[in-house]
């Protein structure tokens, strides 16, 4: 499965202290400063081809991506938790000065391999985030990737339709995904502070994510009656601002099984949610269905 692959990379990997290369040394991101607060962003990506192809999920992006830069302060920094870097036995951040664009998926045309997204990493950033946010786990500092990961598709192919010039540095978030969900909320709740630094916090997964039963050519407005519920859910436990809630999702039995026989893909909503105030009002976008089982639901908090 593509979203497991990142499991692979990195054999005892949470241990990296290799130094700052010179081309690190040259980013131009040394260090966040003081801000308005930076909005917090969960984004439905569902198909990789949503990168490239002129549909609505991918004209949506655009906008907010539009909206986003128009606004008074811009991002220092975009900080991504995507459903496609799951790691185990701690957390990590991507390191490197030029992280590459990662094709983690088969099958597709030539055009979607070619996609590349050239953002600048923030190795020092990095460096200092490792160090300043903590394990939900263990109490101790992140992990630094220096050369193994990247940007995978769940990062790059909704910022390349946001920010297409690609000049805001990005860090990646991986997520151990042998620790339950109510530790990614609390790692959430951790980078609340840095939107007052500069940082957008962006989730990419999916509200709902059940490939086994996808059901290709299906409308936006079609979708399984499970997955309907699951959905609804959510967004009503968004609307009210029951945040906490959400890392309970798998109270929800049956359904949730269903939404996610797998929840790599929702998980990454817990780490935006845990970033939101209690006072800030959603703003959905793109709330349909592909295939029928992938929900694109998004959310704008800020």
């Amino acid at each position: 499965m593509a979203a497991l692959a990142g499991l692979a990379a990195f054999p005892g990997a949470f241990f990296m202290t290799a130094s700052l290369s010179s081309a690190a040394t040259a980013s131009a991101l040394q260090a966040l400063k003081p801000s308005p607060r930076m909005p917090v962003l969960f984004v439905g990506h569902g198909s990789p081809m949503n990168a490239i192809e002129d549909n609505a999920w991918r004209r949506s992006w655009q906008s907010v991506g539009a909206e986003l830069m128009a606004r008074a302060a811009q991002p220092q920094l975009i900080l991504c938790v995507s459903a496609h870097w799951l790691t185990r036995g701690g957390w990590q951040l991507t390191g490197m000065a030029s992280p590459k664009t990662i094709h983690d998926f088969g099958g597709f045309p030539q055009a979607l391999f070619d996609q590349q997204y050239p953002a600048p990493g923030a190795p020092q950033v990095a460096r200092s985030l490792a160090a300043e946010l903590k394990s939900p786990a263990t109490g101790g500092a992140l992990g630094v990737d220096d050369g193994e990961w990247g940007l995978d598709h769940g990062t790059w192919s909704v910022l390349k339709p946001m920010f297409p010039q690609a000049q805001i540095p990005v860090v990646q978030l991986s997520m151990d995904y042998s620790r339950a969900p109510a530790e990614h909320y609390a790692l959430g709740r951790q980078l609340r502070a840095l939107r007052e630094r500069g940082v957008l916090i962006v989730g990419s997964g999916n509200v709902v994510h059940n490939l086994r039963a996808s059901r290709r050519g299906s409308a936006a407005n079609e979708a399984y009656d499970w997955a309907a519920e699951f959905d609804t859910t959510v967004q009503e436990q968004i609307k009210k601002g029951q945040l906490d809630a959400l890392q309970d999702f798998l109270q929800l039995g049956a359904v949730a099984r269903q939404a996610h026989p797998t929840h790599e893909h929702y998980l990454p909503l817990l780490y935006a949610a845990g970033a939101v105030l209690p006072s800030e009002m959603p703003r959905f976008f793109n709330t349909g269905f592909q295939s029928a089982s992938i929900s694109m639901r998004s959310v704008l908090w800020g």
